[in-house]
């Protein structure tokens, strides 16, 4: 059977820029893994093959060893459908039998499977084609099932699925040589330190309320603390960090300061001190020294988020930080509101109090404004290029044209935000 995973463009995946802006949702972390990896381990298909918006799909077959796009795949083979936002503990068993679909109680295809006989005879113009016609020629049951429905959710349950992740896994003990044993609380079971890491002296790591992963050529600097459940991805260096429970810190990145129940998706510069607190945080970010967010409001009220530069959505949650796109550097000193929504490729220079909670895609920010949002995209895409070739990875036309792409689709935000502006100026 074939896993076909499909991020359809609609108003679901919009609930997850900007992170989702150049990814399928599957690409964002929650845990030590991936969306993607949960459930194709779920699933335990022979063959995995996805869909994604035209627009990043040569970018996205760059960086995936998944089959992209291929209409072709949709026939062959009894073929296992499941829509990213799925949460993978909501994944049945993979058996054989007749088509089946699950929606939502609101029509959306959450995951079906479909036999090689049926799936012959359903129109495969395209994704969406497909997808309607198996929904209205096949048997469907709606019901609810447990969703992913905005990014910040991932970051609220991150320290569960840290700790299910860790005990998926089945490592404990430290691996690496360490010059000195590093302090511990807690039970060194809960504790595993890949062979390829390394521990300098005087560093503590807390396993008392929740387990620590540390992967393969992970560097973890003297002065730092990391509490469980936590995960330091591989490559990635600790500087005197604060690591507090329940944060994911991706592939090679650089963190120093205090960091707090985020996900930071991987080859972020955050060195210097500052606090990050609740944060989902999008890959070559550069957050400038003593750069941080607010996470908490003063009147301990539920904090809501603006994803679309107009309309609030309540997150239910009294603590959630930034959401940041790719490639966005911040000066020194930022500072970020509450719930804040921070666009890719922004540019965000400090004022000495906080900044706007929307910020748009390919803007700048001066002196608490948006500058001209017609700026040169060149510059961007050349720091782009310095900052990727600087971790040992590439800037490719394919990125160029995705980026492109996503600075048209965009351009609606940056207007209506520069409008309101000069309106209440």
């Amino acid at each position: 059977m074939r896993l076909v995973l499909f991020d359809l463009e609609c108003q679901s995946r919009q609930n997850f820029y900007p992170l989702a802006l150049n990814r399928p949702i599957w690409e964002l972390w929650t845990g030590m893994t991936t969306l993607g990896a949960k459930l194709a381990a779920a699933a335990d298909c022979d063959e995995v093959v996805c869909f994604v918006p035209p627009y990043m799909a040569a970018a996205y077959r760059q960086t995936t060893t998944w089959v992209v796009n291929d209409l072709a795949r949709l026939a062959g083979d009894d073929l296992f459908l499941v829509n990213p936002r799925l949460q993978s503990d909501a994944m049945p068993a993979v058996t054989l039998g007749p088509s089946e679909l699950t929606l939502s109680p609101e029509g959306e295809l959450l995951l079906g499977r479909v036999t090689a006989e049926d799936a012959a005879k359903l129109a495969a113009g395209s994704i969406e084609q497909f997808v309607a016609a198996a929904v209205e020629t096949l048997a469907t049951t709606r019901r609810e099932a447990p969703t992913w429905r905005y990014t910040w959710e991932l970051m609220l349950d991150n320290g569960a699925q840290l700790m299910a992740d860790f005990a998926a896994a089945g490592r404990s003990g430290i691996e690496a040589a360490a010059k000195r044993p590093p302090a511990f609380l807690g039970s060194k079971k809960d504790v595993y330190v890949a062979p390829t890491a390394t521990l300098h002296p005087m560093v503590v790591i807390d396993a008392s309320n929740g387990p620590v992963y540390i992967d393969e050529h992970a560097e973890i600097h003297p002065f730092t603390r990391i509490e469980g459940p936590c995960y330091v991805g591989a490559g990635s260096v600790l500087l005197g960090a604060k690591c507090r429970a329940g944060t994911t810190i991706g592939p090679v990145c650089r963190v120093g300061g205090e960091v707090e129940q985020s996900i930071l998706l991987g080859y972020i510069n955050k060195y210097h001190d500052g606090f990050l607190g609740h944060a989902v945080v999008g890959q070559w970010v550069n957050l400038g020294a003593m750069t941080s967010n607010s996470d908490l409001k003063n009147d301990y009220s539920d904090v809501s988020v603006v994803l679309d530069g107009r309309q609030s959505v309540a997150t239910g949650s009294k603590k959630v930080g930034a959401m940041i796109g790719d490639h966005t550097r911040t000066s020194i000193g930022v500072l970020l509101n509450t719930g804040a929504y921070v666009g890719a490729m922004a540019m965000l220079l400090a004022t000495g109090g906080l900044l706007p909670k929307f910020v748009p895609s390919f803007t700048w920010m001066q002196h608490g404004r948006i500058g001209d949002p017609l700026l040169d995209r060149q510059r961007l895409y050349n720091a782009a290029q310095v900052a990727t070739g600087r971790r040992n990875c590439t800037w490719t036309d394919a990125d160029r044209a995705m980026w492109e792409a996503i600075f048209e689709q965009t351009a609606p935000q940056r207007e209506a935000a520069r409008a309101w502006q000069e309106a209440n100026a």
